[in-house]
């Protein structure tokens, strides 16, 4: 893999507030056992002084300054997002306040043939975005380089079962030629999208439909989503990706994950992942005629039939079919689900999560949902705590999984580089973490509904910021609701 482009440095953005899903319990009546062990510990929430592009921008910057970029020589600034907030810029917006930044910094602005590109697919736009900046490298990059920034603002109505699972952040890469932190194996990368209908979306008809948002005073971004159709979604979505990939590197699933040395995947909540493992450990097993007699034991455990989980994994079902038609969504796994909740709770599967899922896991569940940002921060996370506790990573075998609703997904096979610990160190996920402003449960409810805050006092610093925004609408200059930002050094 020594001519794969890939990454040589991770930076990451965070809003300072934070909600402790501990009080947050508290507030809701909800259960903390539950959902410390289903979703996370906290989530953060932006200030009314940000949004996604502001922390796509400080992303950016502490990107180049952690790693002393020359700007002049970024050729290609993609962003990914599903938070957009205008339908006509995207990148552009970003590189902006970035050059702002930088002049106020004393440094030169970034180059001016700079390609920016937005890219929308749920939360595998930033995939999406890396994939792009991988080909630009390889390509016709020549010795520039590229930088890729993932951020969302993942938001749900107050009351709704996405309340807990909420989120906000940005993480920028830096893409080159000769990677300093881990290669990408384009050449061997799993694909896979059918169309899914209405299991995540945010049809612009939402804002104008009574009843949307009714105790939410500001523009809100809640999606539209069915929960258990999701679920379903994601499972089918990433194992034919994760397929893909294995028959592309033509490995057997046994072998590969007997083999791979970390294993990370998006991460809308903490356990999804670990259910989409167990999903595909399943699979494997059936696919694989040398471990039947494991699969017949699970089966039997689970109280499914053998025969059942052989068929399904045999089958293409349409998931879309019955919901087009009228219908509610029918579960085509149901044999498979079973035996992989039963895998759960073995030692062996365990085991498994503690050698090949764990490096990072248990930093990212301050985070919440970053949505597109959520599988490249614990890429961050999983390679600092490597660098931290000495794990020898140069040279194995790593994957990282992307998937967004509607929907598609994509396994990239990634591989540590020789050194890649000087880079790890630079990544300062903890420190972005740190300096937290936890919310009371007035305060988090009147930022979240757009209501007057009492008792918040925070000064940005070091970070961008909406300075105004534009009312103009006359015949000669409009401006009307687009924002000016500005860097607060």
């Amino acid at each position: 893999m020594s001519s794969d482009s890939g990454v040589s440095a991770l930076s990451l953005y965070v809003p300072p507030f934070r909600v402790n899903l501990k009080d947050w319990c508290e507030w809701t009546g909800n259960s903390w056992e539950k959902i410390s062990a289903v979703v996370g510990n906290s989530f953060r929430v932006p200030g009314r002084h940000e949004n996604v592009y502001t922390m796509a921008a400080n992303a950016v910057l502490r990107l180049i300054q952690k790693n002393e970029i020359e700007p002049s020589r970024v050729g290609f600034l993609g962003l990914g997002t599903e938070s957009s907030t205008d339908n006509a810029a995207g990148a552009v917006i970003v590189r902006g306040m970035v050059d702002r930044g930088l002049e106020a910094l004393g440094l030169p602005r970034l180059s001016r043939s700079l390609e920016v590109p937005e890219f929308k697919h749920a939360c595998l736009g930033g995939v999406y975005a890396l994939k792009s900046a991988l080909r630009y490298a390889q390509c016709d990059g020549a010795d520039r380089l590229a930088i890729v920034v993932s951020a969302d603002v993942a938001e749900y109505e107050r009351g709704s079962t996405g309340e807990q699972t909420q989120g906000a952040g940005a993480v920028a890469l830096l893409v080159e030629r000769a990677p300093k932190l881990f290669a990408v194996d384009l050449a061997h990368a799993g694909s896979a999208s059918d169309y899914r209908g209405p299991d995540f979306r945010k049809p612009f008809a939402r804002h104008f439909t009574e009843g949307y948002a009714k105790n939410t005073r500001r523009l809100a971004d809640f999606p539209v989503f069915s929960g258990k159709y999701s679920t379903m979604s994601y499972l089918d979505e990433t194992v034919h990706a994760v397929e893909e990939m294995l028959g592309r590197l033509g490995v057997s699933a046994g072998t590969y994950y007997d083999n791979v040395a970390g294993l990370f995947f998006h991460r809308p909540y903490h356990l999804m992942p670990v259910q989409a493992m167990s999903f595909l450990y399943v699979r494997g097993l059936a696919r694989g005629d040398h471990r039947h007699a494991e699969l017949r034991a699970l089966c039997d455990e689970a109280k499914v039939s053998f025969d059942d989980v052989l068929r399904e994994t045999a089958s293409l079902p349409d998931l879309y079919a019955n919901v087009h038609d009228g219908g509610a969504p029918a579960d085509p796994y149901v044999a498979t689900s079973a035996v992989a909740s039963s895998l759960r709770k073995h030692p062996t599967f365990r085991e498994l999560l503690a050698s090949k899922m764990s490096l990072g896991s248990d930093t990212v569940k301050d985070l919440g949902n970053l949505y597109s940002a959520a599988l490249p921060a614990w890429i961050a996370a999983g390679f600092e705590q490597a660098v931290e506790t000495g794990v020898a990573l140069a040279g194995l075998p790593l994957v990282a999984v992307g998937y967004g609703s509607g929907d598609a997904a994509e396994a990239l096979p990634i591989t540590a580089r020789p050194g890649w610990e000087t880079a790890a160190r630079r990544i300062g996920f903890k420190q972005a973490l740190s300096q937290a402003v936890d919310l009371t449960r007035a305060q988090y409810e009147a930022l979240h509904d757009g209501v007057d805050v009492e008792g918040l006092s925070y000064t940005p610093a070091g970070e961008f910021k909406i300075a105004r925004v534009g009312k103009s609408y006359d015949v000669s200059f409009q401006d009307l609701g687009v924002e000016y930002y500005e860097y607060v050094g």
